[in-house]
């Protein structure tokens, strides 16, 4: 770390005696800079050790104390009086004021040349330098001996948290964490999540310093990483001490091989997604026969053994998932982590899942409603029980697909082809099927509405007893004379005869698609 003023004052050679500002003497200096003129600030950045002979510090109380007033409000760190030139001893004014504000000052011997200060001080500084560089290097080759090793971006989390003697977290794109070090801190990473989500909203990279603001006080740097603009993830390191030179080269050496590793992985996938899908392509038969028969699959198979993807065999069943992309990837990995013979592909933004039947026996729909938790607006179809072969995973996928339908139509997670269908009814909720239903009743309500009968409920009544008069008319209340009159009534309004089977099973589909209530 760069030199402070209680290092310099403690070296014997220089002979400084400390008069002023004694508490603040482990500011460190960033520079030394020896000036004369009654004002120096415009000169200055701050973090300075000003040396002076006090020619133009003023001659009045008031002049004094506004020079000191000057360095403090521009960050000087330290003010050094040379005596026995213009000044026997410091002003009692400089003394008061410095003391006043915290600025340390001390006294320069004569024999004692500033330049010997400005060396002491250079040397401190490139010494400081030196180590950085050096250690950021060490640092440097460290985490990407950890990045390219078996467990990768885990790996050089925990030596990038050892390094900075706190902890580190990485975070997949959506903001969860991924891998944190030390394991106890995974709370603390948990505990970002609106700065997360406040930093995706700008363009990679970019980063929050939160200074004393963490989950436990500590210093939190927050990092997007990512290139053309594109968020891959997110780093947070967090440290009780602020970070010095070292560490902050560190930082950014780990930001750019986590941008890296994910950019790799990224590119990565895609191309094992494309020859995934290239390899469901040809096992439904959409690809040439590639050099003659394979009815059985067998040189799809052979091409996914080489190329270390191996397709289940035996009895499978088919799932076809759709959704929004940020929900497609974790169930696509939820169901790959279902058994090492599970196949998963991309296919026309469908995660298409060919798994061995014997995961889902009992109850076919459980397995893929855990892999489906918590992932909004993902629908799943699951075929029945087919052979792993190319006719048979086609026809998997085909039912998967057919089942897909029906879960959307009603509102169902998953699907299970020869289990789904049990009802067309929850088919009927689309807005051209409820107005074509309103379209059909609206005679009978008009009819209703003037106050001349009950039509819509006797229709409705003795639709759902099979047109049984007397049971029919003692769900409503009435004579059954009275419900013939109202069902030959019906009739003559809507221009239909009741006893056609056609017209009676629209009726009662219009019926329940406009949700008429049942007779109480």
């Amino acid at each position: 770390m760069p030199p402070t003023l209680d290092q310099l004052v403690r070296a014997p050679a220089l002979d400084l005696l400390v008069l002023a500002g004694e508490r603040n003497l482990d500011r460190q200096i960033r520079w030394v800079h020896t000036s004369e003129l009654a004002d120096p600030t415009p000169y200055l950045e701050g973090g300075e050790l000003v040396l002076t002979t006090g020619m133009k510090i003023g001659r009045s109380s008031d002049e004094r104390r506004a020079y000191v007033e000057r360095l403090a409000e521009a960050g000087v760190v330290g003010l050094g009086l040379g005596i026995g030139l213009t000044h026997t001893k410091v002003p009692a004014a400089v003394l008061e004021a410095a003391e006043e504000r915290g600025l340390p000052v001390f006294a320069v011997p004569r024999p004692t040349p500033f330049i010997a200060i400005s060396k002491m001080v250079s040397s401190a500084l490139a010494a400081d330098q030196y180590e950085t560089v050096t250690t950021s290097f060490t640092a440097q080759q460290e985490l990407t001996r950890a990045v390219l090793g078996r467990e990768g971006t885990a790996a050089l989390i925990r030596r990038l948290a050892a390094r900075l003697g706190g902890w580190a977290a990485l975070y997949d794109a959506s903001g969860t964490p991924v891998h944190v070090s030390p394991a106890p801190a995974r709370s603390r990473a948990a505990a970002l999540a609106e700065d997360v989500t406040r930093l995706r909203g700008l363009s990679a990279p970019a980063s929050a310093s939160l200074q004393g603001s963490g989950p436990h006080g500590e210093r939190v740097v927050l990092q997007s990483l990512g290139a053309d603009r594109r968020i891959r993830g997110f780093l947070a390191v967090g440290s009780e001490n602020p970070p010095g030179a070292a560490d902050r080269q560190i930082v950014a050496s780990a930001t750019s091989l986590l941008t890296l590793a994910l950019e790799q992985s990224r590119a990565l996938h895609a191309a094992e997604g494309r020859m995934r899908t290239a390899l469901l392509r040809m096992w439904l038969g959409d690809a040439a026969d590639l050099g003659g028969d394979d009815a059985d699959g067998g040189l799809v198979r052979a091409i996914a053994a080489d190329l270390g993807t191996p397709l289940p065999s035996g009895d499978v069943v088919v799932a076809s998932a759709r959704g929004p992309e940020a929900a497609r990837l974790p169930f696509a990995e939820r169901a790959a982590a279902l058994g090492t013979d599970v196949f998963t592909a991309d296919f026309d933004d469908t995660v298409v899942v060919v798994a061995p039947a014997r995961l889902a026996e009992g109850d076919p729909a459980a397995v893929w409603e855990r892999a489906a938790r918590d992932l909004p607006g993902i629908v799943v179809g699951v075929s029945g029980t087919v052979a792993a072969d190319p006719a048979g995973v086609a026809e998997g996928h085909r039912q998967a697909r057919q089942v897909y339908g029906i879960g959307v139509r009603g509102d169902r997670t998953v699907s299970v082809y020869g289990q789904a269908a049990a009802s067309l009814l929850p088919l009927l909720g689309g807005d051209a099927v409820r107005a074509w239903a309103e379209e059909l009743l609206a005679p009978l309500h008009a009819h209703d509405a003037g106050g001349r009968g009950d039509l819509v409920a006797s229709v409705r009544a003795w639709l759902a007893r099979h047109g049984q008069w007397d049971a029919a008319a003692g769900d409503l209340g009435v004579h059954r004379h009275t419900l013939r009159y109202r069902i030959r009534r019906a009739e003559e309004i809507l221009g239909r005869r009741l006893d056609d089977p056609d017209v009676r099973a629209e009726l009662w589909l219009a019926l329940r698609a406009a949700g008429e209530p049942e007779p109480s």
